[in-house]
């Protein structure tokens, strides 16, 4: 069975993106997927604590075959230079589980605008607010919140997909934040 960790707004924090990754080593998730924001902080954040973006990019090129990622709005071309997979794309697509998964950082579409039905799931970060939602047109909107820049004083966070079923958790204290079952045959 297919197994994601979805990460959004890393900002070159190596030290929050090593414990994402020791945190679900023990599962070999299938894929990675990668909302943006990946090395750089941003002009508008502080520089965190461990902010090394080569050492993010080497431990994201270890496991490049099995990431899909989209750009933010803090990467740039010369992120794509240190990265040994595809980063720069606004938008990704994927079809699982009867659904479609549309990646996007968050800063460029509209929902409205956006090729999606009834069961579809949206990925975004951006906004660093973890959050599961359902709207009136029957679209989950998944926001897996940042592992390096929590807003509003939330825990930095990331998201599972296994076993139909998302679970957003807690980077340090390892609890579920949020959680959705996605059955089958919508």
């Amino acid at each position: 069975m297919l197994s994601l960790v979805i990460i959004s707004d890393i900002h070159g924090c190596a030290p929050a993106l090593e414990k994402v990754l020791s945190q679900t080593a023990s599962f070999s998730p299938d894929y990675y997927l990668l909302l943006g924001d990946i090395l750089n902080h941003g002009p508008r954040n502080p520089v965190p604590q461990g902010y090394a973006p080569p050492q993010v990019a080497e431990l994201l090129n270890s496991v490049r075959e099995k990431i899909i990622a989209v750009r933010g709005n803090c990467d740039c071309e010369v992120d794509q230079m240190l990265l040994q997979f595809p980063c720069l794309a606004p938008h990704n697509q994927l079809l699982l589980d009867d659904r479609r998964w549309f990646m996007t950082h968050g800063h460029v579409y509209e929902t409205n605008t956006l090729p999606l039905a009834t069961g579809d799931i949206l990925l975004s970060g951006h906004t660093h607010l973890a959050g599961i939602e359902h709207d009136a047109s029957g679209i989950y909107h998944i926001n897996p919140g940042s592992i390096t820049f929590p807003r509003n004083g939330a825990e930095a966070s990331y998201a599972v997909y296994r076993q139909h079923e998302l679970t957003i958790m807690g980077l340090d204290t390892q609890q579920i934040l949020a959680r959705q079952h996605f059955p089958l045959n919508i």
